[in-house]
């Protein structure tokens, strides 16, 4: 008797397919790594982002400073399902293949920050004594993430990235106003520059603890 699988079976059943690796991430990319990124990221479900949850770490609230929410480190293979999938119409495997062999193949690390309630937007500052209150406010700089110490360990070997930028994330009402509420961070390496298994990312802030994770390479493409 035939079993008819149901949209979630089919998801789970698809990322089945694609095969574990038994040694660190792919790089270079064969033709057939390519191919399975391509396809990966065509579907334009909820398959992508169920495969790339565990390219992503969540962290806990500190008990103070500001929130290290999540550290994700997306390999080449991660990097080129999701380019797939921006790509709709007229998008062929055999262009993603030329596309990908004129490009280097990097690792992406991205971080995300939150201020809380004892790291944020607005910060307490003495004003003058004319003034009627003895505290006032001064708005956080939307750059406070270059107060932000991360490095990058790979065999106890500080990596220096091919580039890092920064973007301010902000929360806003209904009436249109807006308030500083954290920052996105990216950092781009060499994928060929990660010799070990196991490399470490660390991130110290201004304020409250550094934070520092781990990721299993054996388990990602």
């Amino acid at each position: 008797m035939r079993t008819r699988l149901g949209p979630l079976s089919c998801l789970f059943a698809t990322i089945l397919l694609i095969p574990a690796p038994s040694f660190s991430m792919d790089t270079p990319l064969s033709e057939e790594a390519v191919r399975d990124a391509y396809f990966l990221g065509q579907h334009h479900d909820q398959t992508l982002n169920v495969f790339l949850a565990k390219y992503l770490k969540s962290l806990s609230m500190p008990k103070t400073g500001p929130d290290i929410a999540s550290i994700s480190f997306l390999t080449p293979f991660a990097l080129l399902a999701q380019e797939s999938s921006q790509r709709t119409m007229n998008y062929s495997a055999q262009q993603a293949e030329q596309d990908h062999r004129r490009q280097q193949e990097i690792v992406r690390i991205v971080i995300q920050i939150q201020l809380t309630e004892t790291y944020r937007a607005l910060i307490p500052t003495p004003t003058g004594s004319t003034s009627g209150s003895p505290i006032g406010f001064i708005q956080r700089s939307p750059d406070f993430w270059k107060d932000f110490d991360v490095q990058v360990l790979d065999k106890d070997r500080g990596l220096i990235p091919l580039s890092s930028t920064g973007d301010s994330v902000y929360s806003c009402d209904s009436y249109g106003g807006c308030i500083l509420s954290g920052a996105t961070v990216q950092f781009e390496f060499r994928a060929s520059a990660f010799k070990s298994d196991s490399p470490t990312i660390q991130v110290t802030p201004p304020e409250g603890d550094p934070v520092s994770v781990d990721f299993d390479l054996t388990r990602l493409r």
